[in-house]
């Protein structure tokens, strides 16, 4: 079992006072986005035997276990992170994965550095992600009804977005989806610069539920994605809710600490909200214009206590355990490999004693018990 010495990564959008918050550390003036627990090689964990993917590359079945490699290959298959938006992030997608490998096949074959910022496909893998709230966290799922983005766009009283009004009445869902978004996105700049001011004024004053749209055009002065974000759920989780983001889903965070898992990918399509690479053709390739509900996902307790959150995918499972003082050790020992990270008290992982945003890996087959009160969460594959 290594402690793991875990990397912040500065992102522009990061809080500056959450992460060191929950580290128990000075702030340091400066946005602190993510706290990356894994073995990604573009900031993989720290143990006391070297960086976690060259001690998994070492050895990947005394790592990972037979199970784990066989099904997922010599790698990890996800990444863990504490994520602190403290303004808002890109709206996005993920590939799924046969997306996925077709379009890294295609950019390697274009010869396209994996370093390159015009770059959408860095690996072959799929990238579904659960976030789960650590402090009441804002952000927008997925596409809603068209009626009720027509709503929310009429309420403005902005002449430029009638004609959006009507289409989103005018079509069945899918269709009115995905030509609003279209026309959105591939507008005239300087035109859409104004009609995105002018929605931008007018949400500001209405408040309530435009606010939001205030916000983010607030951090992205004239960008279309505020508007495009009118067609997404908005979404509000408190503590210990939870969101699953599989491919296709529309997104984008806005506020909030959260702990995040996913899988070990990188592949992001963005179309606003963000100073990076956008490429609007490819995201509404990838894109899936179906409305949804964002299907809030609460806990499911155990026997043993511990609350899993419910998944379609394999790559990665998070549970949670809320610890008492008193309360009888939980036998933690599995097949496959574990991160634990806790997010209050100082619960004992083994022999370790864990603060606040401290961390292990726990490698398959390792014998382990959790004791102690505090909140941990767990973070392991589904491999049988």
């Amino acid at each position: 079992m290594d402690r793991l010495v875990n990397t912040v990564r500065p992102y522009a959008w990061g809080s500056t006072t959450a992460l060191p918050q929950l580290l128990g550390v000075a702030p340091t003036g400066q946005p602190q986005a993510e706290l990356w627990m894994g073995a990604h090689p573009g900031a993989p964990s720290g143990t006391d035997r070297g960086p976690l993917n060259e001690v998994i590359d070492a050895d990947p079945v005394r790592e990972l276990g037979p199970a784990t490699v066989e099904k997922f290959g010599p790698r990890l298959p996800f990444l863990f992170k504490v994520l602190a938006a403290g303004a808002p992030l890109s709206l996005q997608v993920h590939p799924d994965l046969a997306q996925a490998r077709e379009g890294f096949a295609a950019e390697e074959a274009a010869g396209i550095p994996l370093d390159a910022p015009e770059r959408n496909y860095k690996d072959p893998h799929h990238k579904p992600e659960l976030i789960c709230a650590l402090t009441p966290f804002h952000g927008m799922c997925g596409f809603r009804d068209p009626v009720e983005a027509a709503g929310t766009m009429a309420a403005l009283d902005v002449d430029s977005l009638k004609p959006y009004v009507d289409l989103l009445h005018a079509h069945p869902e899918e269709a009115a989806l995905r030509e609003v978004l279209t026309a959105l996105l591939t507008a005239d700049h300087d035109a859409m610069a104004h009609t995105v001011a002018e929605a931008a004024h007018a949400a500001a004053r209405l408040g309530g539920a435009h606010a939001p749209y205030a916000q983010l055009a607030h951090h992205f002065p004239h960008d279309p994605g505020v508007l495009a974000a009118m067609l997404l759920n908005p979404v509000t989780l408190q503590p210990g809710e939870a969101l699953y983001l599989g491919a296709g889903v529309p997104h984008a965070y806005v506020d909030g600490l959260g702990v995040e898992i996913m899988a070990n990918s990188d592949n992001v399509l963005r179309c606003g909200l963000t100073p990076k690479h956008v490429d609007v053709p490819e995201l509404l390739r990838v894109v899936r214009f179906e409305p949804t509900e964002p299907g809030i996902l609460r806990p499911e307790a155990s026997p043993s206590g511990e609350e899993v959150y419910d998944t379609p995918i394999d790559e990665f499972r998070l549970s949670r355990f809320v610890r008492a003082e008193g309360a009888a050790p939980t036998d933690l020992t599995a097949p496959t490999p574990q991160i634990l990270l806790a997010v209050a008290g100082r619960p004992k992982a083994g022999d370790l004693t864990l603060a606040q945003g401290e961390s292990v890996f726990v490698p398959a087959g390792e014998k382990i018990e959790l004791s102690g009160a505090g909140t941990v969460f767990r973070a392991t594959v589904v491999a049988g």
